[in-house]
């Protein structure tokens, strides 16, 4: 399957799903006054999708892998805010049910791409890059200043 955009990574989607619902049940009840609690949560949340969606556009698979890893810091961060929300009564036990399925989800999606990625790297295979489209005149992503020519973004 092609990925042309970091928001068609199945990792991305799942923490996007994750973080809004982290932000739902943070803006009432009992999560939404303690504001230390809601600001990390949330923010945990924000950076699994942040550190996806950046890695993505850093073009190599090895640096890709590195953002992933913080993605993941921030996925098992959530967890545990979850079991404190849990702990103090923020959320019902289903509700904690159905986020730790999603976050397992994000997680296990997470972890896959990784290994994908990995194996790129030991390979020494990049495969966006001769898939991925450009914008005529922007950099390559070899790391190169010259810009990749409009017809020879495959080659």
């Amino acid at each position: 399957m092609r990925v042309d955009r970091f928001e068609d990574l199945a990792t991305w989607q799942l923490a996007d799903e994750l973080r809004r619902e982290v932000c739902a049940f943070t803006e009432s009840g009992p999560a939404s006054r303690d504001f230390k609690y809601r600001n990390q949560i949330r923010d945990a949340a924000g950076s699994a999708c942040r550190n996806t969606s950046e890695g993505f556009d850093r073009f190599r698979p090895a640096e890709f892998a590195r953002f992933l890893e913080f993605a993941r810091g921030s996925l098992g961060e959530i967890q545990d805010g979850l079991i404190e929300a849990h702990q103090r009564q923020f959320i019902t036990g289903e509700l904690f049910d159905r986020l730790w399925i999603l976050s397992k989800r994000a997680i296990g999606a997470n972890t896959n791409l990784l290994k994908y990625l990995q194996d790129c790297v030991d390979k020494g295979d990049a495969p966006w890059r001769r898939s991925r489209k450009r914008d005529p005149g922007t950099h390559n992503p070899d790391g190169n200043s010259k810009p990749v020519e409009p017809g020879t973004e495959n080659s």
